[in-house]
């Protein structure tokens, strides 16, 4: 054992030194390659993290170990098998991945990227407050109301057309547009935020088909989900029935959360948080949140589920007696 050990080390000792004995130009040629495919495969794996395809991702993994071991160890009929099912993995990954392979490339053609932002401008903050004290004050009126924010991918796809406004975001604006009224038809429909701007209302989304959904979620935050899950949007929704703020990212739902958490909530989403000695734990709760649903009791552990470092520090001060 420690003789192979010695052999591997000096095979790499080899290669090490074959590889810097070169030009520099040849030596940076291959450092620039190996940093794009490497680039590539985290970008990939952003994209895929937390998602139902990333399930599937590892399970094709296993399946192609399986077929390996198969070969390795002559069980014909296992490695017939799995030979028959290999040769369809393009078309099997195509049709797996299609709405997350759609995603990313619609990222990639509208110049998006897994990164976020390291500031915001006031503009920015501005709308996200008028956004906030808005759906602050639906829900104490138990007024439902489905705000979505568009992110790299254009939602033109995804969404049937409402009335454009393109218009400045106030609280004043969106509490006029979802007070239901018979004169007023935009109240249905949702909201979309486009350029921080009011773009369009009364627009309808498509709806998550998941039979995991809690049945105690209506056409609002089906359709929160929905367009969450086909695209890169965020959506913030307010429950008509119990007058409960929520928000959908990523096919996620975080819910019954306060003007706090869901000000930490929207800012972890959209902007990149500085380093902090929360940042590690709000990492690992926000894997906990990805799942299609959430208790409504769970708002201190979900709002940091979908926030950077602030939003873990909120919730583990609520959570603590």
């Amino acid at each position: 054992m420690s003789d192979a050990i010695t052999q591997l080390a000096v095979h790499l000792l080899d290669a090490v030194q074959t590889f810097f004995h070169r030009s520099p130009w040849l030596i940076l040629r291959d450092c620039i390659d190996i940093g794009i495919v490497a680039t590539l495969i985290y970008w990939v794996l952003a994209v895929l993290r937390g998602t139902r395809a990333m399930q599937m991702a590892v399970g094709l993994i296993l399946l192609s170990l399986g077929y390996a071991l198969a070969r390795q160890l002559g069980l014909v009929t296992t490695w017939t098998i799995l030979n028959s099912m290999l040769t369809y993995i393009v078309l099997i990954v195509v049709v797996i991945f299609q709405n997350d392979i759609r995603r990313a490339l619609m990222r990639v053609g509208a110049g998006g990227t897994p990164f976020l932002r390291a500031t915001r401008t006031a503009r920015e903050t501005l709308v996200i407050e008028e956004v906030i004290k808005a759906v602050q004050l639906l829900a104490q009126k138990r007024v439902g109301a489905l705000i979505v924010f568009e992110r790299g991918a254009t939602l033109d796809e995804f969404i049937e057309h409402g009335t454009v406004i393109d218009a400045a975001i106030t609280k004043e604006l969106l509490y006029s547009i979802f007070i239901p009224s018979f004169e007023n038809p935009l109240h249905d429909g949702a909201v979309i935020v486009r350029d921080w701007r009011a773009w369009q209302a009364g627009s309808f989304l498509p709806l998550a088909s998941s039979d995991k959904l809690d049945r105690n979620l209506g056409t609002r935050h089906r359709a929160a989900l929905g367009i969450t899950g086909e695209s890169d949007a965020v959506s913030v929704v307010v429950s008509e029935e119990r007058g409960e703020i929520s928000l959908c990212f990523e096919g996620n739902i975080v819910r019954n959360l306060d003007g706090e958490s869901l000000r930490n909530a929207l800012f972890g989403l959209f902007y990149r948080k500085a380093g902090s000695p929360a940042e590690g734990r709000a990492k690992k709760t926000k894997d906990k949140a990805r799942a299609s649903t959430a208790p409504q009791g769970a708002a201190g552990a979900d709002a940091a589920a979908a926030t950077g470092p602030a939003a873990a520090v909120t919730a583990e001060t609520k959570e603590s007696p």
